[in-house]
């Protein structure tokens, strides 16, 4: 029998290490630079890794598993089992299935790992469903592993995952905030011996809870945001998932949970160049600005922190107080009430904008001096332009929430903005809504390349 496992990390290696000591022929694929697992033979791609194999493992992580799945499925034997064992959404796996489905004769399976890989290796149990369920409990019955086939569609195996990760990644996200507190009181050592009482195996089982949030951040947090949304969809309210999937991914930060910023200068340089249509459909539609809201000159792109404005309608004294409060990379957003008939800004308040390291502004309110902004080559987003300036008597307000183009703002939220439009994402889940909308990003340019790649199999006349 032989064996493709596609992800060469610590759960790959440890399955590559079991399957071999069982007799089994091993091949398996990665691109990182990591190690080769003892007795298996290594792959230079995934798709090598995957011929004449009787099961293959893909261990890629979820961000990477349809794309995998994609790249391998023709070179599949019609007898072989795909294995999906990374922990994505119920939706992501009926994808795959359909996918294999559609280029090859081979059976997908839907398996969720239930346990620690490091602690039980190969005999960690399994949940499975989809097509090849039965055939997955045959197959890692023989190396000792516990598998519950049940006998369902692909998803259902991955929606049992989730569920339990509620629980396994909350309790690491508790265990990390409790023992950081304890360090920054400290009583680490103390609160650690609390927390040890009270779990079967001790100090063991926090520390693995511990280093392993730090160090699986980013995939942990996209699994519980998964999980989120699956209980969302289940009619119940996410919120507590949303913020365990959040304290992952602010453990994968160089500060850790210290309470700096959120959106950092390394965040605001990853939103660098992402479309805003893309961050819509990462939150569902949510925190676009309303057409009204539109750039100035083409070309304007601007991403960076809000520093927020809260004017009198025609009035921009608050303004110039923003701008002496400003620091490089922020972006005034402005509630100026909707007033199109005096403009809040001009060419001067906008240079004093740059001079101070403002990359953009956002007005729900009027503009002018259109033609010099856009040789100055500032960005602005506004309602409306004017040639009518603007009253400086007062009252205003920095720093406080604002609504712009119905959507409320506070200051240190991440503002992104092109020709299409802007979009606010709140700062405590800037990092979520990235690693999502880069998803999105993704998704659509394979889309784009499967319809190029169909066009130019069309001969003239339509002959192909």
């Amino acid at each position: 029998m032989r064996v493709g496992i596609l992800g060469l990390g610590e759960a790959g290696a440890l399955y590559a290490t079991g399957f071999a000591e069982h007799g089994w022929e091993v091949s398996g694929f990665d691109p990182g630079d990591v190690p080769t697992p003892a007795g298996a033979e290594r792959a230079d791609t995934a798709g090598e890794a995957v011929q004449d194999c009787d099961l293959v493992l893909s261990l890629t992580g979820a961000k990477a598993a349809e794309a995998v799945a994609r790249e391998v499925a023709g070179q599949l034997k019609a007898t072989a089992v795909y294995a999906d064992m990374n922990a994505g959404a119920p939706d992501l796996k009926r994808r795959i299935a359909t996918t294999v489905a559609s280029t090859s004769q081979a059976v997908f399976a839907d398996v969720a790992v239930i346990g620690s890989v490091l602690k039980y290796r190969h005999r960690t149990t399994l949940v499975a469903s989809g097509p090849g369920a039965s055939a997955i409990a045959d197959h890692f019955g023989t190396l000792g592993a516990p598998v519950e086939d049940l006998g369902a569609e692909p998803g259902a195996a991955s929606s049992r995952k989730l569920l339990r990760s509620l629980f396994m990644k909350g309790l690491g996200a508790v265990i990390v905030e409790a023992v950081d507190a304890g360090r920054a009181a400290g009583d680490e050592p103390w609160v650690r011996e609390q927390i040890a009482k009270e779990l079967v195996d001790g100090e063991s089982a926090l520390e693995r809870l511990y280093e392993g949030t730090f160090k699986h951040a980013d995939r942990r947090g996209r699994e519980v945001a998964a999980a989120a949304q699956l209980v969302a969809e289940l009619g119940l309210d996410a919120g507590l998932a949303r913020e365990i999937s959040q304290l992952h991914f602010l453990a994968g930060r160089t500060e850790g949970l210290r309470d700096t910023s959120r959106v950092t200068p390394e965040l605001v340089t990853a939103y660098q160049g992402l479309p805003t249509a893309n961050i819509g459909d990462a939150t569902e539609r949510l925190g676009l600005l309303d057409s009204g809201i539109s750039a100035l000159w083409p070309g304007a792109r601007a991403v960076g922190r809000a520093l927020t404005v809260w004017t009198r309608a025609g009035d921009n004294q608050a303004l110039h107080q923003a701008i002496k409060r400003a620091e490089p990379g922020d972006v005034l957003v402005v509630n100026g009430e909707g007033d199109v008939s005096r403009a809040l800004i001009g060419e001067l308040i906008a240079e004093r904008a740059r001079a101070a390291g403002v990359v953009g502004i956002v007005l729900d309110g009027a503009a002018r001096d259109v033609e010099t902004l856009a040789e100055m080559g500032f960005p602005v987003w506004a309602r409306a332009v004017t040639p009518a300036g603007p009253y400086k008597f007062g009252p205003g307000r920095v720093g406080v929430p604002v609504a712009v183009g119905g959507v409320v703002c506070r200051t240190g939220d991440l503002v992104a903005a092109d020709g299409d439009g802007v979009a606010i994402v709140p700062a405590d889940r800037a990092a979520a809504v990235l690693a999502a909308a880069r998803e999105v990003e993704a998704e659509e340019a394979r889309r784009r390349a499967d319809i190029r790649a169909a066009a130019t199999t069309v001969m003239p006349g339509g002959a192909s």
